[in-house]
């Protein structure tokens, strides 16, 4: 056959799901780990199987040609962290449920990116400074496998790379965390870097690697990511919204981010050895920042950025 079945579960894929996956697939399953698996399949074997685990397992059907990806570009909130960024720093503002309600709208593709970006950092001028040493401190973690995920593909001689329509502040330091080799985010409220930017990126970077987009593989959660989803080889809906789950290739619910190397058919031991690890900016993760932009949307180099008042933002940062 020329596709597979890949079944992923952060908590691990039974026996039994397996023996129902022979039993549907007339094959038999290989293990690649305690959280994944893979059958050959076709997209109609795929749905009955969905069907038959009803959704305690993702189910995603893959084709066997090019399925190793040369290239992963991210996204950040809610799919290598577990949060929005601009929401967290708005609770802190005491301004939470406002911009939370502007943000989900904006995922959901309900409102413009560039607008919604105003009127959320709007609520927000005149923030302290300490404030996203706060969040940071307090509200912002690596989701499950992410380490893993982008250590293992830098293993593999990939290129990685955190795009985000967000601030540097938080996207410096989450992609140093993670190990991504390259960063792109926006400085200050202009330009906005949204779904073309990402889109961009994905484009030079695979010409920089001397790869098509078919040999990368894209992740994110909200319809801001929508572009560079379509236009990866592999594009990955990692607990999204449903504008963009129903564009992607894969759709993810129940896994962590190892997953997305369960799709390329990377077991589990080839996995790099010893605990994920949480760094700070400063201890380790040599990368660099990606090239700028076409002209007309160029990011502030950071010697160009203007001070803000002490203790205080001029511009408050924003989601990815």
């Amino acid at each position: 056959m020329t596709h597979v079945v890949v079944l992923t579960a952060q908590e691990g894929v039974p026996d039994a799901f397996l023996a129902e996956a022979e039993k549907i697939c007339a094959a038999a399953p290989r293990r690649l780990g305690a959280r994944a698996a893979e059958i050959p399949g076709t997209a109609g074997m795929a749905a009955e199987l969905h069907a038959a685990l009803g959704g305690a397992v993702d189910v995603n059907l893959v084709a066997r040609t090019g399925r190793a990806k040369r290239l992963l570009i991210a996204d950040m909130d809610s799919t290598i962290i577990p949060v929005e960024c601009i929401d967290e720093i708005a609770d802190v503002a005491g301004v939470g449920e406002r911009v939370k309600e502007i943000t989900e709208r904006a995922m959901q593709g309900e409102l413009d990116f560039e607008g919604a970006l105003r009127a959320r950092v709007r609520l927000l001028r005149g923030l302290p400074v300490e404030a996203l040493e706060t969040v940071w401190r307090e509200r912002i973690a690596l989701n499950p496998g992410a380490r893993t995920l982008v250590q293992t593909m830098n293993a593999r001689g990939a290129v990685t790379a955190l795009v985000s329509g967000g601030f540097t502040w938080f996207a410096d330091r989450v992609a140093e965390a993670a190990g991504f080799q390259h960063a792109q985010a926006n400085t200050l409220l202009e330009p906005i870097l949204g779904r073309q930017a990402k889109l961009d990126a994905l484009r030079r970077l695979c010409a920089e690697a001397g790869v098509g987009l078919d040999a990368a593989i894209a992740v994110g959660d909200g319809a801001n990511d929508l572009a560079m989803v379509e236009a990866a080889g592999l594009g990955v809906a990692y607990h999204a919204k449903p504008a963009l789950a129903a564009k992607a290739n894969a759709v993810l619910f129940v896994s962590d981010l190892t997953a997305l190397l369960s799709l390329q058919g990377i077991p589990e031991s080839d996995f790099p050895p010893g605990p994920a690890k949480r760094l700070f900016p400063g201890e380790s993760g040599a990368r660099r920042r990606l090239p700028p932009p076409p002209p007309g949307r160029p990011l502030t180099p950071r010697a160009a950025q203007p001070s803000p008042p002490a203790g205080r933002l001029q511009s408050a940062p924003f989601r990815c």
